[in-house]
């Protein structure tokens, strides 16, 4: 009975004891990536040279695509436990 109580008081207690996480970044690496994202969002790094494909290259990207088209999509899925069979 004590142990259930002192459980419950825990779990009432533990959304005093969260932290908001602070604005910002959290590393050097997150503040370089977030960094990168922004300029491709805002698209200020943008090639001012077109880079057209050659037709070789459409007509293999039209032979992957149309490919892709044969393989039937199964009606179920089959999902695995993760055991060895």
């Amino acid at each position: 009975m004590k142990h259930n109580m002192l459980s419950c008081l825990g779990l009432l207690l533990l959304p005093l004891a969260a932290q908001a996480i602070q604005p910002g970044p959290s590393s050097p690496q997150q503040h370089i990536t977030e960094t990168w994202l922004q300029l491709q969002n805002r698209n200020q790094v943008a090639s001012n040279t077109p880079q057209p494909a050659t037709p070789g290259e459409r007509e293999l990207s039209l032979q992957r695509w149309m490919e892709s088209y044969k393989h039937a999509i199964p009606e179920y899925y089959k999902e695995y436990s993760g055991k060895g069979k």
